[in-house]
């Protein structure tokens, strides 16, 4: 039995009235490790658009790596020597950065973001893992979580559903290795503030996080425009308050009475110098024009790294106007590492 995976924090909330159709289903994603080994295997994950692992899909990856998705809905290929490796699968595509192979360093210590959703995959990364899932066993303060992608230096996760959120210790274990981290596991959930809206009107959303108190950057996608608009865009970029009311509001308007759903994730802390190397690989394959406004971006992030706002605003928008592909795929990787 193919297992299911609950990767959207969503709730199903309505505006007064018949319910409408719900949206069209999402197309499928690519789930690769954030980083690869040079020259060494890794597995990556297909999901369909119902949430499932999707087997028998065809996914080119690198170059000239065809590979078929098998009955757990994973396939395994080889790194490149360098730079980044793109996986693409039905007009749908994923990036991932590639290592050297790393001086022997102690494994006992793996990285991850100091916060991580409850419903959402999150990466674990360090050294001496296994290529192979099957192989990796990572617990989360002692339940088992699911292995979706793999690489030496890097997992994929997704919590099970009954693991609570707080505080949380993590642990993998591969043939030969053993390494811990810790993070807080985030429950994203939304509330209106008083009765359902009416068409027509203008109101508050709010998104609450459970099981920390830091301040979060979120990232509110909207999946029901037709029924209930964000005031400010499909797509809301929010910080919570912080503390034990973590919360944070959506400007909102209902269009039409029926039902409505969002899904919210946590951004990952900034990262300039991964942005770079996006951005340097895009360089190379980007047309002129463009090539310049990237060159001046990285080096807008490298002498005002904190100035990532700006840099994020303009790789939207030159992610916006460059053709389906390669070159689109690494602007977005930039932009999601900042």
């Amino acid at each position: 039995m193919t297992p299911r995976l609950l990767i959207l924090s969503l709730l199903a909330l309505s505006v007064v009235g018949p319910v409408a159709p719900q949206p069209a289903p999402q197309a499928l994603s690519i789930v690769l490790p954030p980083q690869l080994l040079a020259n060494r295997p890794a597995t990556l994950a297909v999901l369909g658009p119902d949430g499932h692992l999707a087997v028998g899909v065809i996914v080119n990856v690198g170059d000239g790596q065809r590979l078929i998705t098998d009955a757990i809905g994973r396939a395994t290929f080889v790194a490149p020597p360098d730079g980044a490796l793109l996986a693409v699968a039905q007009g749908v595509s994923a990036a991932a950065l590639v290592d050297a192979a790393p001086s022997r360093v102690a494994a006992s210590t793996a990285t991850i973001a100091p916060d991580v959703s409850q419903r959402d995959r999150f990466a674990i990364c360090g050294s001496g893992f296994s290529a192979n899932v099957g192989a990796d066993t990572v617990t989360i303060n002692g339940d088992r979580a699911f292995v979706l992608a793999a690489s030496p230096i890097c997992v994929v996760v997704l919590a099970q559903s009954r693991t609570l959120a707080g505080a949380a210790k993590i642990e993998i274990d591969t043939p030969g290795t053993h390494a811990t981290a810790s993070t807080s596991l985030v429950a994203l959930d939304f509330f209106p503030p008083g009765p359902p809206l009416q068409p027509g009107h203008k109101g508050k959303l709010f998104v609450r996080a459970e099981g920390t108190a830091d301040p979060l950057h979120l990232i509110i996608e909207n999946h029901s425009p037709d029924v209930i608009r964000f005031i400010r865009g499909k797509t809301q970029d929010l910080r919570t308050s912080g503390g034990l009311q973590n919360q944070a509001a959506i400007q909102v308007q209902a269009i039409r009475s029926g039902e409505f759903s969002f899904h919210a994730r946590i951004a990952a802390p900034a990262n300039t110098t991964v942005a770079a190397r996006y951005l340097e690989i895009a360089e190379s394959v980007a047309p002129k024009g463009m090539e310049g406004e990237l060159k001046a971006i990285a080096s807008g992030l490298a002498h005002h790294p904190r100035d990532d706002q700006k840099a994020r605003a303009a790789l939207e928008r030159l992610a916006n106007s460059a053709p389906a592909g390669s070159l689109r795929t690494l602007i977005e990787a930039a932009d999601d590492a900042l």
